[in-house]
């Protein structure tokens, strides 16, 4: 019977192609399920073999430790350098968008709690 190894909802196509690699190197057997037509299925990476499963458990902990310094380092070198947008600078970048999201933001606020204040 397969067993779940790892789900891949909201993890970025980098690391989702790093973690097959990781597996296929190591010759863990695995299939992959995806969201679906409509997003509501579980896309996730699945081993065929459960007795491998402690073997890729400890193998993908490592590559996660691995990853989360690579990527903190990364991060920090861009913040030191400048080059990591701020909030302030995605706004000054898209305005129209920062302005719709917050008239979307007043109608749902008084579609919500507007017929209370309706006395």
């Amino acid at each position: 019977m397969a067993k779940l190894l790892f789900r891949l909802r909201n993890v970025p196509d980098d690391e989702a192609e790093e973690v097959r690699q990781l597996l296929d190197e190591h010759g863990i057997e695995t299939y992959e399920t995806d969201a679906g037509n409509w997003g509501i299925s579980l896309p996730a990476i699945w081993l065929e073999n459960t007795d491998q499963f402690e073997r890729a458990k400890a193998l993908l902990g490592e590559y996660q430790t691995e990853r989360a310094i690579r990527v903190r380092a990364e991060f920090d070198q861009l913040r030191s350098r400048g080059e990591h947008p701020s909030l302030l600078a995605t706004l000054r970048a898209q305005p129209l968008k920062f302005l719709a999201y917050c008239a979307a933001i007043g109608v749902i606020l008084y579609l919500s709690i507007g017929s209370f204040f309706s006395f």
